[in-house]
């Protein structure tokens, strides 16, 4: 398995997260072909690296069932 070096990563919050303090997911494109992953509120925890592809199709997907629920989660 891979490893990368994250420590010059530039984070970014989610616009999928919710802005409560609660769900919030950090990501960073600095990666080609692939996407990091880590929960915001442990930032020094595990990171979860996902393919760029999967990522895209997850997100997709995240929006899909956003659009169906009436006042769910926010959108980008």
């Amino acid at each position: 398995m891979r490893e990368y070096d994250l420590s010059e990563a530039r984070w970014r919050k989610s616009t999928y997260s919710d802005g409560n303090g609660g769900n919030c997911v950090e990501v960073t494109h600095d990666f080609p072909g692939v996407v990091p992953v880590r929960d915001s509120k442990a930032a020094a925890g595990p990171v979860l690296v996902v393919g760029a592809a999967a990522w895209t199709e997850f997100v997709g997907a995240v929006a899909a069932d956003a659009g169906s629920h009436r006042g769910g989660v926010a959108h980008a």
